[in-house]
């Protein structure tokens, strides 16, 4: 991958827990994930993210990947 399309992925977790008056404590025991791995998703410092943990979130978020990850145009 070139360097310049590394971080073009925008995680909009933060929204979508305050929309839904969830904490980051909640989604990790609906989910079984870590806070750690949480947040690191949350602040936009993952670097990737397995379907199943993407079904897990979107299904406890009642969300789609769309509403959880955005791309920035280069």
């Amino acid at each position: 991958m070139p360097p310049e399309d590394e971080g073009r992925i925008l995680c909009h977790l933060d929204q979508l827990l305050a929309d839904r008056e969830m904490t980051l404590t909640e989604l990790s025991k609906r989910v079984d994930m870590t806070l750690a791995n949480l947040s690191i998703l949350k602040n936009n410092r993952a670097k990737a993210i397995r379907f199943s943990t993407l079904t897990a979130i979107c299904d406890a978020l009642h969300c789609t990947p769309g509403d959880l990850l955005t791309v920035i145009a280069p």
